[in-house]
């Protein structure tokens, strides 16, 4: 079947990766793979890790003790010296990857694993790839959906607002953490700055491609086409490198 095995999608903190799968949710099976060669699909993303780390934070400072990893309020964060909890959920995706899909080799007859996550930092993603297993890197592309840090934080805070309106249980990244973990990231010090190609990662090459997500586009043809676009162009360097 022409569909991606792993689909590694990564950006800056409401860069449009949640509207990409909402977007191909909205699609059947049969015009998902054949716009986007992506298959029936499940989704490992680390912001459910993240967010019980929070809550765990809450829990001990109601006992008593510091919190560990953010500071607390009506919208928590994390915490400028916490960057570590980065590195335990990619430990996560090892684990759940490993004990989910790669030990199920039926997943992917026909299936897609989408693994969802965020970095920042000198060498962020550097650091999240070194430590990704060696298996998962090898059935993946990787899709790097780009915004600028202002256009990130502009997001960040209209979608907050709107969400404001409908629950009281918003989120969005607070200031104080975007600042500290999301104004710079090393996507193109990483890919020198090519739209699309094989990223080196020790012994292994991985496709990638870097899709420019600005201006905003709202649901309909437009922002179809962008996808497709930059999916088409993923996909072939997948199918070269396999």
């Amino acid at each position: 079947m022409e569909k991606f095995d792993h689909l590694i999608i990564i950006g800056r903190p409401a860069a449009g990766k949640s509207e990409f799968i909402d977007y191909i949710k909205s699609l059947t099976d049969s015009e998902r793979i054949k716009k986007l060669h992506i298959g029936p699909f499940e989704e490992i993303d680390d912001f459910p890790w993240i967010w019980d780390k929070f809550m765990d934070d809450d829990l001990w400072e109601a006992a008593g003790f510091p919190r560990l990893f953010s500071f607390g309020g009506d919208n928590p964060g994390l915490k400028e010296d916490a960057g570590m909890l980065f590195d335990y959920c990619i430990e996560r995706f090892n684990r759940d990857i490993e004990k989910r899909y790669l030990s199920n080799k039926s997943f992917y007859k026909a299936h897609t694993l989408l693994i969802e996550f965020s970095r920042g930092g000198n060498d962020g993603y550097k650091n999240a790839f070194s430590r990704l297993r060696r298996e998962v890197l090898e059935r993946a592309a990787i899709f790097y959906i780009k915004v600028s840090a202002e256009e990130s934080w502009r997001r960040n805070v209209k979608r907050y607002e709107e969400k404001l309106k409908h629950s009281i249980l918003a989120h969005m990244v607070p200031r104080r953490t975007f600042d500290a973990f999301y104004q710079v990231d090393d996507w193109e010090a990483l890919t020198k700055g090519s739209e699309s190609g094989l990223l080196n990662l020790g012994s292994i090459s991985v496709p990638f491609v870097t899709m420019l997500n600005e201006p905003e586009l709202p649901p309909g043809p437009e922002i179809e086409e962008r996808y497709m676009h930059a999916l088409g162009r993923l996909f072939e360097l997948y199918r070269e490198a396999r």
